[in-house]
């Protein structure tokens, strides 16, 4: 069966950057950012991302590039004789819980953007746009059929192929998500006392910090470029050999990272000129923001712009996600494209109803004190995401062979990169990136 690859440089670039710049950009991020102490939760993030993360991000796209196969066939491909490929299962597993939940939250902003778009909360009433969006998540039948259309268009984009599919559309809406929050941002930075969340977002307070911020930190960090369930290993394997994977993997961090950045400029300035507080959670983005777009000139629009975003970054993550498990069904089952991703969608289907559901009538089923949808989220960002990670720097650092790994990092010593730097990563991916990995578990298991 031939594979899909694809068709340009600047189409990989956005693909990948659509993956990680999504919901945990514009959704997740703001409200960590608020909830942990602002900017000092961001420098973090940055120093895990740096130092951490974009070694993992080699590490992955390496194994993906040299096998040019799914996680489970290309870890049994390069290690036959091990149980490597139970890699590829944690990223398929991760995958899947992830979108279960990242549905639910991605039908939300289908909703919110009706609602923008028909100007349904136009209004200042704090304790009404609260009660709306306890309505509108709490109810039996009107999130479980926006969670549908979200997941059916996913579904088509992701039937449709890697550069058909994927890529065609990921070109397109990756450039008009990123001037929409541009415009948001410019915006929100020229409101009245909006330099106050700009020193929130920008001036550390590190009295603030503490082992649950750092912790939060390196899962939003995996969380956002979409590491550890095997999500950049799979669009690595769709990547030609000629392609510079340390230069796309700096990209794709840069671009989710200023994104991430942007997101937070669009939103804290605007909720500290109205004098909100910054650590809602995940209300401040469907209830404090509406709120704010209301007092606002041209709120309207501007509320539009933003949920438009928010629902363009969170489609362009889920393509990312389910073609982790859709790869595999098409390159070990031997599924047909279609087939493939009608059955995966069917399965996540089933656990997306228990996630929407748990925030009505399935509140009180909880399992660990924990309902479907909070258990999914802390299950893939906190373990499932960080346990992929260790096991495939420990791959990359223990099981392959150094020249193999400096082969793939130089495409075929094709590129000139220093030796000091490649050393330094290397180093990284054998010592420095499962010490941090294992700290930060044991600390989330028993602090």
């Amino acid at each position: 069966m031939e594979r899909g690859n694809f068709g340009s440089k600047f189409g990989i670039l956005v693909a990948m950057t659509g993956s990680a710049v999504g919901l945990g950009n514009l959704w997740r991020f703001p409200f960590l950012v608020g909830t942990n102490g602002g900017a000092a939760f961001i420098l973090i993030y940055l120093l895990f991302v740096i130092f951490l993360c974009l070694p993992i991000m080699y590490s992955e796209f390496l194994i993906g590039r040299r096998v040019q196969a799914n996680a489970f066939g290309a870890l049994n491909k390069l290690a036959p004789k091990g149980r490597w490929g139970v890699i590829g299962i944690v990223g398929v597993i991760g995958a899947t819980t992830i979108l279960s939940f990242y549905s639910v939250v991605g039908g939300w902003t289908v909703d919110y953007m009706c609602k923008a778009i028909t100007f349904s909360f136009n209004t200042t009433d704090a304790n009404e746009l609260n009660n709306l969006f306890t309505e509108s998540v709490s109810s039996t039948v009107e999130p479980v059929v926006y969670m549908l259309i979200f997941l059916l268009l996913t579904g088509v984009i992701v039937m449709a192929g890697v550069e058909k599919g994927i890529e065609k559309y990921a070109k397109i809406m990756m450039p008009v998500l990123f001037i929409m929050v541009v415009l948001i941002a410019i915006r929100s930075v020229t409101l009245p006392n909006s330099a106050e969340g700009l020193k929130f977002l920008f001036y550390p307070d590190f009295s603030q910090v503490t082992s649950k911020t750092i912790l939060a930190a390196l899962g939003q960090s995996f969380f956002s470029l979409s590491l550890g369930m095997c999500c950049i290993l799979t669009y690595g394997s769709y990547v030609k050999k000629s392609e510079n994977i340390i230069s796309l993997s700096a990209s794709t961090a840069l671009a989710d990272t200023l994104f991430a950045i942007i997101a937070g400029m669009a939103i804290m300035p605007a909720v500290f000129s109205f004098g909100i507080s910054p650590s809602e959670g995940a209300g401040l983005v469907f209830v404090t923001l509406p709120r704010v777009f209301a007092q606002m000139s041209f709120g309207g629009v501007i509320a539009i712009l933003f949920f438009v975003s928010l629902f363009l970054a969170a489609i362009t993550s889920s393509i990312s996600v389910l073609e982790i498990i859709v790869a595999f069904f098409v390159e070990e089952l031997k599924f047909k494209r279609t087939k493939a991703v009608i059955v995966s969608l069917s399965g996540i289907t089933v656990l997306s109803l228990l996630c929407c559901l748990s925030q009505g009538v399935l509140s009180d089923i909880k399992l660990f004190g924990l309902n479907f949808f909070d258990l999914f989220d802390k299950l893939s960002s906190d373990y499932l995401m960080t346990i992929g990670g260790l096991l495939i720097v420990i791959f990359v650092g223990w099981r392959m062979k150094r020249s193999d790994v400096m082969d793939e990092l130089t495409s075929g010593n094709t590129l000139k990169i220093k030796k000091w730097f490649l050393n330094v990563t290397y180093f990284t991916i054998r010592f420095v990136a499962p010490v941090v990995i294992l700290i930060v578990m044991l600390g989330s298991i028993f602090g």
